[in-house]
């Protein structure tokens, strides 16, 4: 058992030395608090129901363990002790306290919820994202503070995974302004996909024929990991991205060397479902 615990234990510190530095992970949190406008609220939300949990599980765990020791078998008894066939202010107890944690939890997802997928109404620049089997395209539609106005698009490949060093370097990279208002257009080419920026806290389904959205202010410069979170198909672990915020200027010169144009439905397997065909049922 303890040669067990011990190796566990330098397991962990080499996982935790590779991930040093992956911003995704940073201690005993999921993120840092100032990499997104949003990351504060899901911070606060995610850490404050641990607690919770944790409160839960102590009390349960302790009650458990009282019991064991206080209706144990003594010496020299034998047979059961005495059975309860009901017990009103118990079982009271038991289902109001569970809707009571329950009603809380929603209360307050439903708060966080609701604030960061609150629509920006004039957002600073709006990407459009589509993934396909298996990679990205996107679309940047920016106005910049000197007046230029960019409307161009990106496409990137699928990522090879060999094993070998500098992979990374080589992903499709989506370039954000720091400090700036954006508006993700989440779509699909083909399948479902789900973007997935680990940094950011958030994630979200693309479904075909179906347009989802998220909002959030990058706060924090630097490059972070990207992926897909839904099985997509063969190669879904190489369906990879980076996401690297940028001051405007680095981002404006980013944009300069981009195609001018739009990567719109056009290229979807199939180009003629749209957002309303989802919800009617229409075309596969």
């Amino acid at each position: 058992m303890a040669k067990s615990l011990a190796l566990a234990g330098v397991a962990l510190l080499v996982l935790t030395a590779c991930a040093e530095d992956n911003p995704a992970r940073r201690g005993w949190l999921p993120g840092d608090r100032d990499t997104t406008s949003n990351t504060p609220e899901i911070t606060d939300l995610w850490v404050n129901s641990w607690i919770a949990a944790l409160a839960v599980g102590v009390l349960t765990w302790g009650l458990m363990l009282w019991c064991m020791v206080a209706y144990r078998r003594r010496k020299g008894e034998t047979g059961y002790p005495r059975q309860l066939a009901y017990n009103i202010p118990l079982e009271i107890m038991y289902t109001l306290v569970p809707l009571v944690m329950v009603a809380v939890f929603f209360f307050y997802t439903d708060q966080v919820q609701r604030s960061i997928d609150e629509p920006y109404e004039n957002p600073d620049m709006t990407i459009e994202v589509y993934g396909k089997q298996w990679s990205w395209d996107w679309n940047y539609t920016y106005t910049a503070a000197n007046g230029t106005e960019y409307e161009v698009y990106d496409t990137g490949v699928q990522a090879h995974l060999t094993g070998e060093e500098g992979v990374r370097e080589t992903l499709p990279t989506i370039y954000l302004p720091v400090d700036h208002d954006i508006t993700f257009e989440l779509k699909s080419r083909d399948v479902i996909h789900s973007f997935w920026v680990p940094a950011f806290l958030q994630k979200r389904d693309m479904i075909p024929g179906r347009t989802n959205y998220i909002y959030l202010n990058p706060q924090e410069t630097g490059v972070f990991d990207g992926k897909c979170a839904e099985l997509c198909g063969e190669y879904h672990s190489e369906m990879l991205f980076n996401v690297a915020v940028v001051e405007e200027e680095e981002f404006t010169q980013y944009l300069d060397g981009l195609n001018e144009g739009h990567l719109g439905d056009e290229y979807n397997r199939n180009p003629n479902l749209h957002d309303s065909d989802v919800l009617t049922g229409g075309d596969d």
